[in-house]
């Protein structure tokens, strides 16, 4: 029987997870909503990457247990998105069923996978079928099978991983709107890569990395600072750093640059380069220049985080103030939107939304910063709701989860907020308060697809969403709104909030509020500048 050593099981998950990153695109491509979104492959590999640099962490000769509560307690903070939550389950289940095993073999991975699913199915309220959760059933039932026909460990590895495969290609036929778009399930994919990569690299089999535990600890030293010039600018990051190179093409560089944010430069010549650019991932910008040279002497700085000394301040001035008893955090992309949540009482407003998930620790961060015996949380998105359950679970305070899946929505929540009331009664009463608004969603096609009427939907076709269906197809944003408008049935309601995305100049949603007033005359239209990206238009009716 093969035996591993702790180094090995370490050096695979480091392998797994640098092939996830690897591929994330790939994964992200199967994403059937044809909408900018906090991309699955992208939101796994992130998860799969704060466990690394978890378990890097960790002093040599650590034990069996510091090793499972780094796993897991990097999984969990860095968790984003509903499928980088479910997999942080995942791996959580794994190590939990592991946690008494002296060897991997083939009944100690039957165990894990055991735990695993038992771990990942409470952790989703409503399981479906055809999605990750079915691939790791899948996979469970795999392990149970090898330990009951007594295969050898790598026997049984290599029968889980195919197991897994033939499981994703089955999730069409559980899911219709995987068929119709003839896809498979990512997150379900993404799984089984990560299977996949991980017995390939424990057992030789096939070259994942040359050589993984050398290429991490040896990676270039990152700073991480706080500026204080992020105030209104459209990008949170910005990267400076030298390159060393002999095949970097400057042009080639800044043309890239250009698609990754603004402010721009590659100067210098072969084989130094300084590099700087505001971008909202510095991820796939180093790992540009990577693939052409070597970096070093690499900045980040946290735009977003307006400075240390004003942070500083605030802290002090709430450290003199006494606890209120009941305060908010909320998600939202664009500074418009975040003034306005400010404006009606949201202490923390956390920037993500459907471009960038925040993670769990990126809630439990914002909730630690309120000044609060108790804090209610408003995740304005589908995808973050289930990281900010976890955030509340593991919060040190009384935290609540009032589930809005749009910023619009949180507006009404808020305004259902008694402040004489318990925790636990604002957050019924939030949720009943915006239980009747119907959010609207305007944003471009980024692929061929369906709408929810089996109409044909062409990559660039702008396409209007309500309440998570696409029901209005077009060629110009003015014309999806009045479209949608009719869906939402704004004849029957008394307010239409609108709020306009950056793409959206102020004579064109000018010109736009005047349309719709004409055409509904007893309609109240409140319209803001929200400053959302991707989506030009996002509003509600109630």
């Amino acid at each position: 029987m093969s035996e591993y050593s702790p180094l090995d099981v370490i050096n695979a998950i480091a392998a797994a997870s640098a092939v996830l990153s690897e591929r994330k695109e790939e994964v992200n491509r199967l994403n059937v909503f044809p909408v900018p979104d906090g991309d699955t492959g992208t939101n796994m590999s992130l998860t799969l990457e704060s466990v690394v640099q978890t378990v890097m962490k960790l002093p040599a000769g650590a034990d069996g247990a510091a090793r499972r509560k780094a796993i897991t307690t990097g999984a969990l903070m860095g968790a984003r998105g509903n499928s980088g939550v479910i997999t942080s389950q995942i791996l959580r289940g794994l190590c939990e069923g592991a946690a008494d095993a002296d060897e991997l073999n083939t009944h100690t991975i039957a165990d894990a996978f055991v735990r695993a699913q038992t771990v990942a199915f409470q952790a989703v309220r409503k399981p479906v079928k055809g999605t990750i959760l079915t691939v790791l059933e899948d996979s469970a039932a795999a392990a149970k099978h090898a330990r009951k026909k007594k295969m050898g460990t790598e026997e049984a590895m290599e029968y889980i991983v195919a197991q897994a495969y033939e499981s994703v290609h089955r999730t069409p036929e559980f899911l219709p709107v995987l068929k119709e778009n003839n896809v498979v399930d990512a997150g379900g994919f993404g799984l089984a890569i990560l299977l996949d990569a991980f017995v390939a690299a424990l057992t030789g089999k096939q070259i994942v990395a040359d050589d993984v535990a050398a290429a991490y600890t040896a990676a270039p030293k990152v700073e991480i600072e706080q500026i204080n010039d992020w105030e209104g600018s459209k990008y949170t990051y910005c990267n400076e750093f030298l390159v060393e190179s002999q095949t970097l093409d400057p042009e080639e560089a800044l043309n890239f640059l250009a698609t990754m944010g603004d402010c721009e430069l590659c100067v210098g010549s072969t084989p130094k380069f300084k590099v700087h650019v505001h971008s909202n991932t510095p991820n796939l910008v180093l790992e540009y220049f990577l693939e052409r040279g070597q970096i070093f002497e690499v900045f980040i700085h946290n735009m977003k985080l307006q400075s240390e000394e004003r942070n500083d301040k605030l802290a002090a001035e709430q450290a003199d103030q006494p606890k209120k008893p009941l305060g908010f955090v909320a998600v939202a992309a664009g500074e418009g939107n975040a003034k306005i949540l400010r404006s009606l009482g949201v202490d923390v407003v956390v920037s993500g939304g459907q471009t960038m998930n925040p993670s769990t620790k990126d809630l439990l961060d914002a909730v630690e910063q309120v000044n609060a015996e108790s804090v209610i949380i408003l995740p304005n998105n589908s995808n973050i709701i289930m990281a900010a359950q976890s955030a509340a679970e593991l919060a040190e305070i009384p935290v609540g989860v009032v589930p809005t899946k749009s910023v619009p929505a949180a507006f009404s929540a808020l305004f259902g907020f008694n402040e004489s009331a318990s925790l636990e009664e604002n957050v019924e009463a939030m949720t009943d308060a915006f239980a009747d608004v119907v959010t609207g969603e305007v944003t471009t096609a980024i692929k061929d697809s369906k709408d929810a009427h089996d109409n044909p939907i062409h990559n660039g076709d702008v396409i209007g969403i309500a309440n998570g269906s696409i029901e209005s197809v077009g060629q110009t944003v003015e014309d999806v709104v009045m479209q949608l408008l009719e869906v939402m049935e704004a004849e029957d309601a008394d307010t239409l909030t609108l709020l306009a995305g950056e793409d959206m100049d102020d004579d064109r949603f000018d010109a736009l509020v005047e349309r719709i007033e004409e055409e509904y005359e007893d309609l109240e239209v409140d319209a803001h500048r929200g400053e959302q990206p991707l989506y030009p238009i996002v509003m509600s009716v109630e």
